[in-house]
């Protein structure tokens, strides 16, 4: 788990979904999401990002701290994630 820095698109409820986040020097945007859902503490978000690997990004509402929670690249790629 490695602490990230995350632009969201910023609503009427606040912080409602990223569009980019930042980790090891590389900014990546976010070309959609995949699947959003809620614990009790936090958001979750796999989203699917321009180097077309998939990452699950979560959010502590409490702390409002994102965390990079997991990695995927996509079947027969070589690609390096963060």
């Amino acid at each position: 788990m490695s602490t990230l820095r995350v632009e969201c698109y910023a609503g009427y409820r606040g912080n409602q979904r990223p569009l980019r986040f930042s980790a090891g020097g590389q900014t990546l945007e976010i070309l959609d999401i995949q699947d959003q859902w809620y614990s009790p503490d936090a958001m979750f978000f796999r989203v699917r990002a321009a180097d077309n690997n998939v990452y699950l990004l979560r959010h502590d509402e409490s702390n409002d701290a994102w965390t990079l929670e997991g990695f995927r690249a996509p079947p027969g790629s070589c690609t390096q994630g963060l």
